[in-house]
């Protein structure tokens, strides 16, 4: 039996990895697989939060039938490499929602890849990530949005942006559209910024030492991201686990 060979850069889903700590794992674990079925709405979250050193690898190949919904929430913050990746098919009237944040410091690779298959008509899909990265931090997103032929009336979009705290952090960010309907309502955006300065000076003038005012902004800057968890304990957790992050960050 032939062993599956490890991805190199020309593969373009794993461009900006870190190949390295990817070996210490290879070949990763078979996906997990969700089956929503058809009227069903499911919810699904994972804080990836791997040792220090360690390499860790997701990935969920998720299935919605005609009518259902599916809701994951993703936190990325642990390891020295933490990949996530979702393949996702959508039938006809059925939504897709991915909230993510992406908290990462040292020489920490996170990394969120999504495809998302519209295959029927009527589907809708939405895919907010929020990325922070300091130090020397890569942070990446890769995600397509894929609508079939005769899935008319598609609505999707993606909502991409990424803080650098430091000059040698990087941010990558590739949404990509793959249209062959032509009744659809498709949108993506990603930007890439930095601390208001502004801001910042504002809460000092205010008597507010730097930590404390670093760590407002960037808590506002990913609020949103957890706020429709359902269930409360799971809400906490990933919020409690964001907070400790980004402390070791500013």
């Amino acid at each position: 039996m032939t062993a599956l060979a490890l991805p190199t850069r020309r593969d373009e889903a794993w461009r900006y990895s870190d190949l390295d700590a990817l070996a210490s794992v290879w070949p990763v674990p078979d996906a997990t697989r969700i089956t929503v079925t058809a009227g069903q709405s499911a919810h699904g979250h994972l804080l990836q939060d791997a040792a220090t050193g360690a390499a860790a690898v997701h990935d969920y190949v998720i299935d919605i039938a005609d009518g259902g919904r599916f809701d994951f929430h993703l936190l990325n913050i642990g390891g020295r490499l933490g990949r996530v990746t979702f393949a996702v098919t959508l039938g006809k009237g059925s939504h897709f929602e991915l909230n993510g944040a992406i908290i990462g410091g040292g020489d920490q690779t996170l990394e969120i890849v999504t495809q998302v298959t519209h295959a029927r008509p009527d589907a809708t899909s939405g895919q907010t990530i929020r990325s922070i990265l300091g130090q020397r931090a890569t942070g990446s997103y890769l995600g397509s949005i894929n609508v079939a032929r005769d899935a008319q009336r598609t609505d999707a979009f993606q909502s991409v942006k990424a803080m650098l705290l430091d000059r040698t952090a990087t941010a990558n960010a590739k949404p990509e559209l793959e249209i062959f309907a032509d009744d659809v309502k498709c949108a993506h955006g990603a930007t890439v910024g930095e601390l208001d300065r502004q801001a910042l000076f504002y809460m000092a003038s205010r008597g507010m030492d730097p930590a404390t005012a670093k760590t407002l902004l960037l808590k506002a800057f990913v609020a949103g991201v957890f706020d429709d968890v359902s269930d409360e304990a799971v809400k906490d957790r990933l919020e409690a686990a964001a907070i400790a992050k980004l402390e070791t960050l500013v």
